[in-house]
């Protein structure tokens, strides 16, 4: 029994060897003109800025849709890198102004709810569903994981909820601090600070002495 493979036929080796070699740099130059030509014109603009506050540097991104990002207790780059990373980027303080100004009322007591557009798109339409449901809840009240569930219509999905209160994008806006264990115990928080800047929160509000 004859078991040599084939020999390969001049075409298909110099096929072979054309898709293995790197393309001409004039084929480079041509491809990343046109990444970067749509870029420039069709990637989505989420422009951001940070302001000071009691809780330390905090960090602000919209994008066309509303309000996307609010962060602090990191960096600059890890504020950065938690954006969506086939946006332009551009820090624009003026298109941040309505939020920091309400956060700013928020702080000194004056604002109990934010009124403002919130881009949750990135999210699962069940980690929508759970963060919309978040929103009800008033200031100086707390929902045990286990509420926001049956809220929902979804009373075995405490575990989910939590999950998807960890992953909210704008916590204070979206008050995902006004919700605790149904032992009393504070759960997460999935702000940049943690556990320390959700007891801050629910004292500013008066549901912590």
């Amino acid at each position: 029994m004859n078991t040599r493979r084939p020999m390969l036929d001049a075409d298909i080796v110099n096929q072979l060897r054309s898709a293995a070699s790197p393309p001409p740099p004039a084929a480079l130059r041509r491809s990343r003109a046109r990444v970067s030509d749509w870029f420039t014109k069709s990637a989505p603009v989420i422009q951001w800025g940070e302001t000071r506050s009691p809780l330390g540097r905090l960090f602000i991104a919209v994008s066309p849709q509303g309000l996307c990002a609010v962060d602090f207790g990191r960096s600059e780059v890890e504020f950065l890198r938690r954006l969506d990373p086939r946006a332009r980027l551009q820090k624009d303080r003026q298109a941040v102004e309505q939020v920091t100004a309400q956060l700013y009322e928020y702080f000194s007591g004056d604002r109990s709810r934010f009124d403002l557009p919130v881009d949750l798109s990135a999210l699962t339409p069940f980690q929508q569903s759970v963060l919309e449901t978040a929103r009800r809840i008033g200031r100086g009240e707390v929902w045990t994981y286990h509420r926001v569930a049956r809220e929902m219509g979804r009373p075995k999905s405490s575990r989910p909820v939590g999950q998807a209160l960890a992953r909210n994008p704008v916590p204070i806006v979206i008050p995902c601090h006004r919700v605790v264990a149904s032992d009393g115990s504070l759960g997460g928080y999935s702000g940049g600070s943690g556990l320390e800047a959700k007891r801050w929160l629910l004292r500013l509000e008066g549901a912590l002495s």
